[in-house]
């Protein structure tokens, strides 16, 4: 009599219109694939889902969640309470979601890009703030924000005509202000990538000439690196600041004036893992998976 056990089933989350995005989950889902595991792609906001049919749902793509913050967290609590393990766990999305998790982790003597927090702008007060923070001018995003999105380059002198624009923008929404990082533009943004706690790659993010923004979506060049000791002790002590290990995470840095390597964001949520940059990278992520997943 054959008993052995049926091969796993996974539903990787993703976002209805995929059509501005580069995604290369394919490649990971491949793999999955040819150690006979089952992946299905499903829109989190798909509805009538039996959740149950899964052994793992892991949020991969969901691009979009920051347009409708509650609604995603209410997908992902449905999910957890069909009794379905999700990757990364709803708690730790909840805490992630917002971009003050970085003044948690300053407290926990992570090195972070200097922030300054708010709710609700002024055109004078953005301003000053823009003068207070240097000649490289800032940069402001809301607590919530993913793919750049709503995110702005500032200079010092900021045109009074601007500032009420933005101040309008972030009428009583929660914002964060920081000195551009000037590195970004040559040096690039270095990310590091863990699966279930192990490193697994890294890339370096530059910007496309005359922007600042990283991502692929606004034209950001992207190479796999080999990381020196000093980017990867930075990144570790940044996965030793969590309470656990998450199934999948993304740490960004940046060289400050100073030459230290500075936190720019962990992407614990639903990272850009570029599986393309590493040929060991898909296979990485599959060991986590089947690792994780025996722990549930």
């Amino acid at each position: 009599m054959n008993t052995a056990s049926p091969p796993p089933s996974v539903a990787f989350l993703t976002l209805d219109d995929r059509s501005a995005y580069v995604i290369d989950d394919e490649l990971a889902i491949a793999e999955l694939r040819a150690r006979a595991w089952r992946v299905e792609e499903i829109p989190w906001r798909r509805r009538g889902v039996d959740w149950g049919a899964f052994d793992l749902v892991v949020i991969r793509t969901t691009w979009d969640y920051q347009h409708d913050l509650e609604a995603f967290l209410d997908a992902l609590s449905a999910i957890e309470s069909a009794g379905v393990p999700l990757a990364n766990p709803s708690a730790l999305v909840r805490w992630n979601a917002r971009k003050t998790y970085l003044r948690d982790l300053a407290a926990r003597g992570v090195r972070v890009v200097p922030t300054r927090w708010g709710v609700g702008l002024s055109a004078e007060g953005l301003r000053s703030l823009c003068d207070a923070l240097g000649d490289g001018g800032c940069v402001l995003k809301p607590t919530v924000s993913a793919n750049a999105h709503d995110t702005w380059r500032l200079p010092r002198d900021l045109a009074p005509s601007v500032a009420a624009e933005l101040a309008s923008r972030f009428t009583d929404r929660e914002w964060m202000v920081q000195p551009f990082v000037a590195s970004v533009l040559d040096e690039g943004e270095y990310s590091v990538f863990y699966f279930d706690g192990s490193y697994s790659h890294a890339i370096v993010k530059r910007p496309k000439s005359g922007d600042f923004r990283v991502q692929e979506e606004h034209g950001g060049l992207i190479a796999g690196i080999d990381p020196d000791p000093s980017l990867r002790l930075a990144a570790d002590r940044v996965m030793a600041a969590l309470d656990q290990a998450p199934l999948q995470a993304r740490v960004d840095l940046v060289r400050l004036d100073d030459g230290s390597l500075a936190l720019m964001e962990l992407e614990a949520i639903e990272p850009s893992l570029y599986f393309r940059t590493h040929p060991r990278a898909a296979e990485h992520f599959a060991d986590a998976l089947a690792r994780y997943l025996s722990r549930r």
